[in-house]
């Protein structure tokens, strides 16, 4: 799991809040397939409305200008990100999500590899809605301000807390990576952020920065499917 800090201004917060007001919401269970449909209970912004889909773009922009972003999951394919609700009583109970997406308005698949939650809600804005992910070191618990985001693997056991106060909502989207092996992109993620941080230390010499990104890139240029 890997908490991506600020990818929306509390500017871009604001007006993502003040438009979602205004569009029209559907059960959320419309758009879940298999098991997952029987545990959830939300409601997500009609993704066919123009503005909903003017957010979805603008967020999607957003998260390919996010350094972390890209450096964590390499992505090749993004799904548009979807806004959901979570009013009170509202839950999502543990599923996984689907392996293997088609991408809205066209005949491209797309295999989910990772998967964000983006907050668009304070946490004392709403009581429980915790997103709960099963790791191999227990359940993790994920609650964050707004306009944080949060990847994790899609292959991971996960669910949102019933709300008990206040209304939850988030964007959530799935990305396919160009490096399909977790294990091997998350070793990426670590040389790619520590060649980084050396950079910003200014410590290091010219000569050894060239060096880590050769190893780096050549690295992708091996695992790389596209």
């Amino acid at each position: 799991m890997i908490v991506i800090e600020k990818i929306l201004s509390d500017e871009d917060v604001s007006l993502f809040r003040q438009q979602l007001a205004d569009v029209p919401w559907i059960d959320g269970r419309q758009t879940a397939m298999g098991m997952a449909a029987s545990v959830k209970n939300n409601n997500q912004a009609d993704a066919s409305h123009d503005v909903v889909r003017q957010l979805a773009n603008k967020l999607l922009a957003q998260i390919g200008n996010t350094p972390k972003v890209v450096s964590a999951a390499l992505p090749h394919k993004i799904f548009p990100p979807c806004f959901n609700r979570y009013s009170e009583s509202e839950e999502y109970g543990y599923h996984v999500d689907a392996a293997v997406m088609r991408i809205p308005d066209s005949n491209d698949v797309l295999r989910s590899d990772m998967s964000m939650t983006t907050f668009l809600s304070e946490p004392d804005e709403y009581a429980g809605g915790e997103l709960i992910i099963s790791t191999e070191f227990g359940e993790q618990q994920i609650k964050l301000p707004a306009g944080y985001a949060v990847l994790y693997p899609s292959s991971s056991l996960h669910k949102v807390t019933a709300v008990t106060r206040g209304e939850r909502v988030a964007a959530i989207t799935w990305m396919q990576s160009m490096v399909a092996d977790t294990s091997l992109r998350q070793n990426l993620y670590q040389l790619d952020q520590t060649i980084q941080r050396l950079i910003k230390q200014g410590n290091t010499e010219r000569k050894e920065l060239d060096e880590l990104h050769n190893v780096y890139h050549n690295l992708i240029r091996q695992f790389t499917q596209l």
